[in-house]
């Protein structure tokens, strides 16, 4: 534009001298002058235009910064073999849809919040979702369905069929409450009160996590839980570093059918190792459910459900878990990570005459890029799904008191 201005003055000037008529119209020289104030006008009316849309792209974007939403999901899908018939075994097993899954998580100033959704070939069901508030550098407050802050954090397992502890409600459990946790110096506190288990419906089986369910014989609910948990770190930053912690919850157990309370109570200690490329998991529990049943039904055990499906469990035990992994290092092409795992657990049933449960699996991780391949040789006894065993009393009293096994593949991609 500056160009133009100058061009246009000397086109002026060169008009004055080789026109003699037009030196003597000083209007005419005047309505050029005005002419070329007014094109001077329009181009610093663009150029601050220009400068305003720059500002505003740029808000935009530190805003986004400021404020991210992020969208997530996988796709997962699982082959598995065993002995659950002589069909499967005469076909080599079966393969299909695991699971198909939404995550959004978000930020805005100290407000945080994180949900998922659950799609399976048999059931729909919300995985978790909460709002968070950041209190300080080292304390922030949840509130909704939210992890139970229990045990070893935060499967208790390196394997994809996870162990005793998850079949029993009391690892990677999630219920609807309201959480605080506080870490500073290798310290870690959380702190729990939960209303009631995540769909606030004891009747409903779609869930992700087991809990106490009315469906069953004893019809009981877990209902106003506390839980707290508290470890420590040694060494957090070394080539060793070692989780020491004590777990705890207590709550009330209501009887849908007479109407009364009864209670149920859990308690562990953990160790958790990182040495190098080694991580060592140990972990000891014990738990107990006291309910108020109607007159002729028992109390030894209580009915569990999760995954559209519901079984029973001794109502006191001691568990036992035994974890060992090693990060192989890989020099493979579109190999990021080789994590290859031994997950032992235990439930020592503390009821006459019950048949006490073991899993141990043995299998390896596999990343490559966005996708996550668990290749695991489970091998069960007295535990549901694993073989032929009759699924609603393996926890209780006992199936067949035998070792089963079931080969597993589960390949997913996340994004």
């Amino acid at each position: 534009m500056p160009r133009l201005a100058g061009g246009l003055c000397f086109f002026i000037a060169l008009s004055i001298c080789s026109d003699p008529a037009v030196g003597d119209t000083g209007a005419e020289i005047e309505a050029l002058k005005q002419r070329i104030e007014a094109l001077e006008q329009q181009r610093q009316t663009a150029q601050d235009e220009g400068l305003a849309d720059k500002q505003r792209a740029t808000q935009a974007s530190e805003k986004d910064e400021e404020t991210p939403v992020k969208l997530g999901g996988a796709l997962r899908f699982n082959y598995f073999n065993g002995e659950h018939s002589d069909d499967l075994e005469n076909r080599y097993g079966d393969t299909g849809l695991d699971l198909f899954r939404l995550n959004v998580n978000g930020e805005f100033d100290r407000l945080f919040f994180s949900a998922e959704y659950r799609f399976y070939r048999y059931m729909n069901t919300i995985h978790h979702g909460y709002v968070g508030y950041q209190l300080s550098d080292h304390s922030e407050i949840q509130g909704g369905i939210t992890r139970v802050p229990f045990g070893l954090l935060p499967y208790g397992a390196h394997n994809f069929w996870f162990g005793v502890p998850y079949y029993l409600g009391l690892a990677d459990d999630y219920d609807s409450g309201i959480k605080y946790q506080y870490s500073r110096d290798g310290w870690d506190t959380q702190l729990a009160f939960f209303k009631n288990a995540e769909l606030g419906n004891a009747g409903d089986l779609e869930r992700y996590s087991y809990d106490p369910v009315t469906t069953g014989a004893t019809a009981n609910q877990e209902s106003n839980t506390v839980n707290a948990r508290l470890t420590y770190t040694v060494n957090p930053q070394g080539s060793c570093s070692y989780e020491l912690g004590l777990s705890g919850q207590a709550g009330q157990l209501y009887n849908a059918d007479t109407a009364e309370d009864g209670d149920h109570w859990a308690a562990a200690t953990h160790l958790d190792t990182h040495c190098g490329r080694w991580n060592f998991q140990l972990q000891a529990a014990t738990y107990e459910y006291n309910p108020k049943n109607p007159a002729g039904v028992s109390t030894e055990t209580i009915t569990l459900g999760a995954f559209a499906d519901s079984y029973e469990i001794a109502a006191k035990g001691h568990v036992y878990v035994a974890n060992v992994a090693y990060n192989l290092p890989v020099n493979w092409p579109g190999i990021q990570l080789l994590t290859c795992y031994n997950d032992f657990s235990m439930l020592d049933k503390q009821i006459n005459g019950f048949d006490d449960s073991y899993i141990n699996t043995t299998g390896c991780l596999i990343n490559a890029g966005p996708t996550y391949t668990y290749v695991d040789i489970i091998r069960g006894k007295n535990m549901p799904y694993i073989g032929t065993s009759d699924a609603d009393n393996v926890l209780a009293s006992g199936g067949g008191n035998r070792w089963e096994t079931r080969f597993n593949i589960n390949f997913g991609i996340y994004w």
